[in-house]
């Protein structure tokens, strides 16, 4: 049984505006899937709607129960967590304060274990966890959003767009660290980017998606031909994704 299945998904921002049409995909436990496409596309939609944030039509199940009319603050209580684009780090707060509103609906004992579990991961972060936030580079805040989120104990974590704004450099560190996080837990994923190299280096399988619908989907593995590649980009992409 997947642990999370989208069906029929739709989102509207006023009466005629849709950004997102009937899309569907699922989720296996442990599994980490992409949403790939360019700006617009409807990838931060779609997770803001199965993070309970915005209304949208059509289902959301989650580990055999529908969530539909959902809150979000009950879906984080069920294990679903959304990091957002662009971080939304509470700049004024230490780093360790930003860990502790990850952590607020768990007790203290489990907020204590998953602070230490965070700042063993994010070494660069640990270092300076009693230090403002607004002092940290875009990677470290980036790495600090992720931390933030793992500190609700989530069993699928929605991470949108983390390679956005940061160097090359930081993009590979912040990718090596979800791999890690990959291998040492149970956790799915569900990925939205624009960077198909980092992509494949951490997804199962990829869903395109071009003016609110998924137009594609590849498992990772037959994406590892070069020609196979290029033709998706061709079809789904275009040539700007080549990189």
């Amino acid at each position: 049984m997947s642990l999370l299945t989208v069906s029929d998904l739709s989102v509207f921002y006023g009466a005629k505006a849709q950004a997102v049409e009937r899309i569907e995909f699922d989720v296996a436990e442990r599994a980490v899937v992409a949403l790939l496409g360019a700006n617009g596309a409807g990838k931060s939609s779609s997770m803001k709607a199965i993070a309970g944030l915005i209304p949208c039509t059509g289902s959301v199940v989650f580990d055999g129960e529908k969530l539909d009319g959902l809150p979000a603050r009950e879906r984080v209580r069920r294990g679903i967590v959304y990091v957002p684009e662009g971080r939304a780090v509470v700049g004024n707060l230490t780093v360790r304060e930003n860990l502790v509103l990850g952590g607020y609906q768990a007790s203290a004992a489990e907020r204590r274990e998953r602070m230490a579990m965070v700042l063993d991961l994010f070494p660069e972060i640990a270092d300076r966890a009693d230090g403002p936030a607004w002092r940290m580079s875009g990677g470290e805040q980036q790495m600090l959003a992720i931390g933030r989120g793992l500190m609700a104990g989530p069993r699928l974590l929605l991470l949108d767009e983390p390679s956005l704004g940061l160097a090359p450099l930081l993009v590979r560190r912040v990718f090596e660290r979800l791999s890690a996080i990959r291998r040492e837990s149970n956790l799915a994923i569900v990925l939205v980017e624009q960077n198909l190299a980092m992509t494949m280096r951490l997804s199962d399988e990829i869903h395109f998606l071009r003016g609110g619908r998924i137009v594609g989907h590849r498992a990772v593995g037959e994406l590892r031909d070069k020609a196979a590649r290029q033709e998706a980009i061709d079809a789904y992409l275009g040539a700007a994704a080549a990189e």
